[in-house]
Parts: C-alpha cells; sequence; structure tokens
C-alpha cells in the first residue's frame, strides 16, 4: 500500500505524515516514511541543490529532471522494496508536486511531465495521494523557515501551484482527494483517516 501527502507548503503536510503514519502503524501497518526529493543519499544531496542553491539558475525543466532523478532512485530503493516486502508507504509528495510545481505552475505540459514520471519510476503510483489545501496566503504565513527555492517566487507562482493540484484532483477522483488543510491539526488528521479507510476496505476484501 503506497500512500502520499501532497499541498502547498505551509499546510501542514509534514505534521500529518508523521500523525498518518502513526496512525496506520495502529492500524497494523507495518509502515515506512519517505520524502521526495530525498530519503536516499542520492536524493537528499540533489534535494540541497534544487532547493537551497537560489544562486545557480536551474530552468524549469532541468528542475523536473532532477526531481525525477532523486524519485527513481527513491523508488527504486525504498519504495518498491517495501511494498514487495508488505509494508505500507507514506510519502511526503511524490510525481504529482512536479506536474504541478514546473508543469501548471513553470509552464512545462503536464501530460509530459506524468509521462516522464511514469518511466523514472518504472510505473509505481501512489494507491491514495491526499492534497492538503489551503489559501496561499494562510499557508504562507505559516512556514518558520527561510523559503526555499520554490517558496520564494512569491504569491503567483504559489497560486498557480495551488490552482494546478486542484486542478489534477478534479482530473484524478479515484486517486487522490483534497482536504481541508485550513481547519485545526485534529480535523485534518481525521479527515485523512477517513479518506484512507475507503481505500484500506477496498484492498482488504476477498
Amino acid at each position: 500500500m503506497f500512500f502520499c501527502l501532497d499541498g502547498v507548503d505551509g499546510t501542514g503536510k509534514s505534521t500529518q505524515v508523521q500523525l498518518f503514519a502513526q496512525w496506520l502503524g495502529t492500524k497494523g501497518h507495518d509502515v515506512v516514511v519517505c520524502r521526495d526529493p530525498g530519503s536516499t543519499e542520492l536524493g537528499e544531496a540533489l534535494r540541497r541543490i534544487v532547493l537551497e542553491h537560489h544562486a545557480m539558475p536551474i530552468h524549469h525543466r532541468s528542475e523536473m529532471l532532477i526531481y525525477m532523478a532523486a524519485r527513481a532512485q527513491l523508488v527504486e530503493q525504498v519504495i518498491r522494496p517495501a511494498i514487495q516486502a508488505g509494508k505500507t508507504v507514506v510519502s511526503d509528495r511524490f510525481l504529482l508536486a512536479n506536474v504541478v510545481y514546473q508543469g501548471h505552475a513553470g509552464g512545462l505540459p503536464a501530460e509530459e511531465i506524468w509521462e516522464v514520471g511514469r518511466i523514472a519510476t518504472g510505473a509505481m503510483t501512489p494507491n491514495l495521494t491526499l492534497v492538503l489545501d489551503m489559501d496561499v496566503s494562510q499557508a504562507s504565513n505559516r512556514r518558520n523557515d527561510p523559503p526555499d527555492r520554490m517558496e520564494s517566487r512569491g504569491t503567483d507562482y504559489l497560486q498557480r501551484v495551488r490552482n494546478g493540484y486542484l486542478t489534477e484532483a478534479s482530473r484524478h477522483p479515484e486517486s487522490m482527494i483534497v482536504i481541508d488543510a485550513s481547519a485545526d491539526i485534529d480535523a485534518v488528521r481525521h479527515a485523512i483517516e477517513v479518506a484512507a479507510c475507503h481505500i484500506l476496505e477496498q484492498t482488504d476484501r476477498p
């Protein structure tokens, strides 16, 4: 089983990833938590390049491919082995983030990014992606850390990111669910658990 939490930075995604993983553990799942990009030596190195090196010019297409390389390593080193071993994976972001940030917000064709992602991941896709959604200004006000490369692109860019998430979720209702992240932590946690229950029930049926 493979779950992904995604959304604009500041929606509480990282907190909810940990809460969700803990909840799955109480349901008897052996849970592996990862982040994209990251969770491998290569992924963490590429993460630093693409997010922290603000002065380095990186075209949106190059940016997309850097993420893809990190994701390919994540899938082959962490996600696929975990799933093959019967574990449940919870990822902080996955391919959808590329489609939204470099596609909808960055101007690259979204369908081309989906296709590159299919090749990079060997067609690995989450059973369910939970998109945490809130007003971008509210999300920005929640952040405490200095902005990374994506966050520093301003409100207009982040609004296109948010719109991209909502557009893709509307296109893939069978595998993406939008969660109102403006509610309090417990309400968001509960909404995520309810959404996940439907997928877990389907996979548990004989």
